[in-house]
């Protein structure tokens, strides 16, 4: 089994994405799970472009990491300035990192145009930056910027950008497809002719920008290169990064290639969604491997099949990337889906008991009324073992209240006071927020707290609202669908009311109570 180093950007291409701002403790975390997860090169920042990365390299000598090489990342050396004196270079010696990664252009069109000088002083900033940190005894990873574009309009300066690379003793060559354009042919075509031109490690480093990255990132693997870049998630500028977490299991398990410990595997899905959490970013469902719709069925010939053999509509098990599959209720799921729900509360029952009888008749009722378990599965859990005797309750409603007031003040509008009941003791709190179903959710969480304490993992990250009967007008149905994680796992959960608060606290409650019950049973 070939082994492929992984690098990842996510803290330096990735924080350039829209949306995404990392605080230093937040870049530490991200460390932390990436080296867990076992990935070989962590490239974090930028030390000479803001203080926050400065702070961040102090804090992270201190980290006991396992797995990761921490890689400060910077440019060439300025023009006509001495490699020494330049402010960039000395704030890569400042993070003190074992590796550094320095970019260079390699498209003479970057150079004439962009750093306005000339193709010979281009060659001796690269030349100059590398050996300087050679001397200095660290690894230097080299990213020839815009290199495919270079190549194609520049051939000769192109290679010769490598070629200075690799005279001041690089340790690797990554070829990066900065515009994201390019097509996996010409990656193919022009990275077997670098590999087998220069004697040193090969990496390739691509953009999604015509929807290729992961394609050219794996055709590049089979050219020869031995280091991929790119980010958790795809996360980053314009159309994003090189998603790794598509490109580790396509290459591992399904090219034989090694890029992480196998046992780690496993964990791919927890640091997507991790990750995805740190960034204040909602996680892509439809995502290979790591999203919710991965392994989501929802016909019920293919949920049939599935549960028949799972490789009939799965190209790999769940499990081995820490997801799990999932047949979605709705008008066309078939009984074989509903029974997988129902066994996996009481592995007893068939599709011939007369509980399954009773649970889709119930299931219909349900629907009749606005209920929609597709996406909302956990709801329709808890219903499932409300009908077996499966279930308890966590608390009791005693009483809620929302006021709504307006104008907002900085960005508060609504408070909820919430009476609950747990055991035979009473809490009585409240809380203010962005509107009354964030109110209403900041209430009751804080009021469970005290008998739950696993709750404060929880956190709403989506809230949906349908109007089931637009004719009816003030008086017709919503259907409201909530979204939680704990960092670990996503549910859905529904409720439906005329009432659009008493329809989010159906919701809510469906939410928590699976928590706990996921939890502590």
């Amino acid at each position: 089994m070939k082994n492929i180093c992984i690098y990842d950007s996510t803290l330096r291409d990735g924080a350039q994405a829209q949306g995404i701002s990392f605080t230093v403790m937040d870049k530490l975390k991200v460390v932390e799970a990436l080296d867990d997860f076992g990935i070989s090169y962590i490239e974090a920042g930028n030390p000479g472009s803001n203080p926050k990365d400065l702070e961040f390299f102090q804090k992270a000598k201190k980290l006991n990491l396992k797995h990761s090489k921490i890689a400060a990342f910077g440019s060439t050396r300025r023009v006509n300035v001495k490699v020494e004196d330049d402010p960039n270079v000395k704030s890569l010696l400042t993070a003190d990192t074992p590796t550094v990664t320095i970019f260079g252009k390699s498209w003479d069109f970057q150079v004439t145009n962009i750093l306005r000088t000339t193709l010979d002083e281009n060659l001796r900033m690269i030349f100059d930056t590398i050996s300087f940190f050679k001397k200095c005894n660290k690894e230097v990873i080299f990213d020839a910027e815009h290199f495919f574009d270079g190549y194609m309009a520049n051939k000769e300066f192109a290679l010769k950008s490598l070629q200075a690379a690799y005279d001041a003793g690089a340790d690797c060559l990554c070829l990066c497809d900065t515009n994201g354009g390019s097509f996996p042919l010409d990656i193919q075509k022009i990275t077997s002719e670098v590999v087998n031109m220069f004697d040193v490690a090969i990496g390739i480093h691509t953009h999604n920008d015509n929807g290729m990255a992961v394609a050219n990132s794996i055709i590049a693997v089979e050219a020869g290169a031995v280091q991929v870049q790119g980010t958790i998630n795809g996360f980053g500028e314009r159309c994003g990064n090189a998603n790794l977490c598509t490109i580790i299991p396509n290459l591992q398990l399904k090219m034989n290639y090694s890029c992480i410990p196998e046992e780690n595997m496993v964990k791919l899905t927890r640091t997507a969604r991790y990750i995805s959490e740190i960034a204040n970013m909602i996680h892509d469902e439809k995502s290979p491997y790591v999203g919710k719709s991965a392994f989501a069925h929802k016909a019920g010939m293919h949920a049939d099949a599935v549960l028949k053999n799972s490789v009939a509509y799965e190209h790999i098990n769940p499990e081995l990337v820490g997801n799990k599959r999932t047949f979605l209720m709705s008008e066309v799921a078939g009984r074989s889906a509903v029974l997988h729900i129902i066994k996996g509360v009481d592995s007893s029952i068939t599709k011939d008991s007369p509980e399954t009888a009773i649970i889709l008749e119930r299931l219909k009722e349900l629907e009749h009324e606005g209920y929609q378990y597709e996406g909302a599965e956990s709801s329709f859990e808890l219903e499932v073992r409300k009908i077996l005797g499966k279930y308890h309750s966590f608390f009791k409603l005693r009483e809620f209240k929302v006021i709504i007031d307006e104008p907002s003040i900085e960005d508060r509008n609504s408070a909820a006071m919430i009476k609950i009941e747990v055991d035979g003791q009473e809490e009585i709190t409240a809380a203010d927020g962005d509107g009354p179903v964030n109110a209403l959710d900041k209430a009751v969480r804080k009021a469970l707290e005290r008998f739950y304490p696993q709750i404060k993992e929880m956190k709403l990250t989506d809230y949906k609202v349908r109007v089931l009967d637009s004719n009816s007008a003030t008086a017709a149905k919503v259907r409201v669908l909530i979204e939680s994680t704990d960092g670990k796992e996503v549910w859905t959960t529904i409720g439906v009311s005329t009432d659009i608060v008493e329809a989010s606290w159906k919701a809510l409650v469906d939410s928590i109570e699976y928590k706990l019950m996921k939890d502590i049973g």
